[in-house]
């Protein structure tokens, strides 16, 4: 923790520069360079001079703490005085409270309505917030009434400190990008390239090519941070590295966004006519596919503009390319050294440091590798190791000259491993989102010593993973390099084929098939990217063995992506051929079920049909009981309460005492049985003891089902807050797993309650945001009125207004007012 930091009452200053992209495109690159250090000495000075301790920079904004609020006012009065005949105009911003603090710095809402208070802020103007007024008695204050700060409920009043008139308090969009764990250091130059490109040609896509390494995706953001005063709709960044499928680009930027759908006249009409900005990062190995989309995308929203990553251009209308270069020799310089002295402090300029940046060509990826190596071999040692056999790689005839030098510095980090650490390095290729140590030995056949040493060299990086654990990953470029090396070992399917097999090893600990042991879909989820790369190789080269891993994944399709375990089973069993029996009636037994949820009834029952009948031939009773029940629930969705108790009871007949999880489902339907006689109590009793029998188990997604059915039995019987407390632990349940359907479901429940208890508000937010998810659903017209009830019919106007409030709500997001962890705006 930083000692030095003031405690208890604390006033915080914040402050930005006004006008960063005409700034720089009026003073060009080395004029605004020079303006900026000029700025940031001023404001030093003047918070050094009154108490200030500087807490973060991004940029160029400040954010400071002081022990007094008089302080820091007088450092804001100073340091706009004496930046007044300058060139840069800085808006700031003070706030007063008693903020937590944290190892870095500070943590509480109070450090958030300060920065809230600043954005507000016109060039020279000081705003300050109520308590913060109510300690500068001395001072002269203007009223400038009460005003929204984005994020904070209800208005707050805001005062202006010194003189000066200025325009109505501004409203700027969210400015939502990352923020890296290292400075961005130069590219002065670029930047303002780049800007007056941007202000030049107000391109509808500006796309930064180059090749891998370049350093591409921390320029955007750079750049984006820099054009975010013009947009008053909102800046987002969008990393689609992840992405394999074009189709979900779309999909991703709508639900960013707050679209219902990925029409681009949806994304269109979320936009309206305010500015927004899109970062759209890591393109390349998504074209050419997802080119036209993004042209239609841009053409039919004129106010929204998109800043592009790739290796190669979208080359769509509208584009316009701006090729990032090496750094300047002074910025790879300092790259390096900054880099290297976090793993060798004592490391400093010297001809030797220069010429290794010049001879890796000022890429920064190469750099950061090189200085990684520095812990190691000394500047001096690493350039004689480099000697000639740089010069001597070259990339393909074709390839950009940038390009060919990226792979000859990763080449050249490569021939320095050993054997073990190569053969390794290539196996690593076939994880796709990273592994744990533990995967890695199992696939890769390696040892703790040659896995840290690729650690130790940034060859592999550390993360922690959705579940706590340690996971190692490679960026993207390196990982691609290494799929060559992999590709051209002759052990790819080797190795793939373990990684696949290795993956179904952890889907069946993991109990992800029906199984009567407890499924944890945490771990589906963790290694979701692994388990797709593991399907993507068996689809081309065994799909009967992805059909037996698809299957494996049960619970996971039907809790977090049935469409996509839909689509998975569509192209396995069309490839499958021939496939023995038992492999097919399980097949079709999953696949109907990811069809169900997917909303296609029909086809779902055809298939279990086909199912049930292999298994009989089979004379498989676990199989025969299981599907027989999906074909009762089929009975109860059409009303055939005959056709639906016959299957129920043969179903439990078959499972007593030999499948648990089967009598655990079938308690469900006995209890809808019961339902439908008009017996609400014993109908209750049977689903809490399913539940119960779930839980017990450990058999979460099924549990969530049934605390589902519990609300809407408590609704039945007018207990209120049995319901609200079942729709919340079922909604709990659902999040964790990502169970977007079933997640729909309960808060529309809850939406329910909230109607029953009076609270017309909570009900039409909650279903609004229900309604907005469910158009998704392809059966949404036959669910609407059984999943919302009353709520249909209800036309009261502060109910539908907040229908219309809650439609802008993103599911999770609704989840989370659902349940009261953030207050509705």
């Amino acid at each position: 923790m930083r000692a030095d930091l003031p405690t208890g009452t604390v006033t915080f200053l914040f402050t930005d520069i006004e006008g960063s992209t005409p700034l720089l495109h009026a003073l060009g690159a080395d004029g605004y360079a020079d303006a900026l250090a000029a700025h940031r000495r001023v404001l030093r000075e003047a918070f050094d001079l009154h108490g200030g301790v500087e807490i973060d920079t991004q940029g160029d904004a400040f954010f400071v703490a002081f022990p007094t609020a008089p302080g820091a006012a007088a450092a804001a009065l100073a340091a706009t005085a004496a930046l007044e005949a300058g060139p840069v105009r800085v808006r700031m911003g003070l706030h007063t409270g008693a903020p937590t603090v944290a190892h870095e710095g500070y943590v509480g809402v109070d450090v958030h309505r300060g920065a809230r208070v600043a954005a507000l802020a016109h060039g020279g103007q000081i705003l300050i917030s109520p308590p913060t007024a109510s300690l500068l008695d001395g001072e002269h204050l203007e009223d400038l009434g009460a005003h929204r700060l984005k994020d904070f409920d209800g208005a707050t009043r805001l005062f202006q400190l010194g003189g000066g008139t200025f325009p109505p308090l501004r409203t700027p969009g969210s400015v939502e990008l990352p923020t890296p764990p290292t400075r961005f250091l130069g590219r002065e130059r670029e930047l303002y390239d780049a800007v007056s490109s941007w202000v030049a040609h107000t391109p509808r896509v500006l796309t930064i090519v180059g090749p891998g390494g370049t350093g591409k995706t921390r320029f955007a953001i750079e750049l984006a941070r820099l054009l975010a005063d013009e947009a008053d709709g909102a800046t987002l960044f969008l990393p689609f590295a992840p992405v394999h499928e074009s189709a979900l680009v779309l999909r991703t930027i709508a639900d960013q966004l707050g679209a219902p759908s990925a029409e681009p006249s949806s994304v269109a009409a979320a936009v309206g006519d305010r500015r927004t900005h899109l970062v759209l990062d890591n393109l390349e190995h998504l074209l050419p596919h997802i080119a036209r989309p993004i042209a239609e995308l841009v053409g039919a929203a004129p106010s929204l503009r998109l800043v592009a990553t790739s290796r190669e251009p979208l080359r769509i209308q509208g584009e316009v390319e701006f090729d990032l270069p090496p750094l300047a020799e002074e910025e790879a310089v300092t790259l390096f050294l900054e880099r290297a002295k976090a793993v060798r402090p004592d490391t400093v300029s010297s001809p030797a440091v220069g010429e290794l940046c010049r001879r890796l060509d000022r890429l920064p990826l190469a750099l950061e590798l090189a200085a990684a190596r520095t812990k190691l071999l000394a500047p001096e040692v690493l350039l004689e190791r480099l000697g000639d056999r740089l010069d001597l790689l070259a990339g393909t005839r074709d390839a950009d000259e940038r390009h060919a030098t990226l792979r000859a510095t990763i080449t050249w980090s490569y021939d320095l491993l050993d054997e073990n650490e190569r053969r390794l390095f290539r196996r690593l290729a076939v994880f796709r989102g990273g592994c744990t140590l533990e995967s890695a030995e199992a696939v890769c056949d390696t040892d703790l010593d040659t896995f840290a040493s690729l650690l130790d060299k940034s060859l592999v990086r550390r993360r922690k993973g959705r579940l706590g654990e340690e996971r190692f990953w490679m960026l993207e470029t390196i990982r691609a390099f290494s799929v060559e090396r992999l590709e051209e070992s002759g052990e790819a399917d080797a190795i793939r084929r373990r990684h696949g097999e290795h993956m179904l090893e952890i889907a069946r600990s993991a109990h992800l098939a029906e199984d009567d042991l407890p499924a944890d879909v945490a771990v589906g989820l963790a290694e979701q990217d692994n388990l797709r790369a593991a399907l993507d190789w068996a689809e081309k080269h065994d799909p009967p063995f992805g059909l037996e891993i698809a299957i494996e994944l049960q619970h996971l399709w039907n809790a977090a992506s049935p469409e996509e375990g839909m689509h998975r089973f569509e192209r396995l069993l069309e490839r499958a051929t021939p496939v023995s029996p038992e492999l097919r009636a399980h097949a079709l037994r999953v696949y109907g079920g990811t069809v169900d949820l997917s909303g296609e009834f029909d086809r779902s029952e055809e298939l279990w049909k086909e199912s049930l009948a292999l298994y009989r031939t089979l004379g498989e009773d676990r199989g025969v009981a299981a599907v027989e029940h999906m074909l009762a629930v089929s009975a109860w969705r059409r009303e055939d309460w005959e056709r639906m108790r016959e299957l129920t009871e043969h179903s439990l007949a078959l499972a007593q005492g030999r499948f648990a999880f089967i009598e655990t489902t079938g308690l469900y339907l006995l209890g809808q049985l019961a339902l439908v006689d008009g017996d609400v109590e014993q109908a209750t009793m049977l689903t809490r003891r399913s539940a119960e029998m779930a839980r017990d188990a450990g058999w979460t997604w099924w549990e969530s089902g049934q605390l589902h059915a519990l609300l809407l039995l408590a609704l039945r019987r007018g207990d209120l807050e049995e319901a609200e407390e079942q729709g919340t632990a079922a909604l709990n349940l659902e999040r964790e797993q990502e169970n977007r359907l079933w997640t729909l479901y309960t808060i529309a429940g809850l939406a329910q309650v909230a109607h029953a208890k009076g609270d017309l508000g909570r009900a039409g937010l909650l279903w609004g945001a229900a309604e907005r998810e469910a158009e998704r659903l392809s059966k949404w017209a036959d669910e609407r009125a059984r999943r919302g009830g009353v709520l249909v019919e209800e036309r009261h106007p502060g109910f539908l207004a907040a229908v219309e409030r809650g439609r802008a709500l993103e599911l999770w997001d609704a989840a989370a007012v659902a349940l009261g962890e953030v207050e509705p705006d």
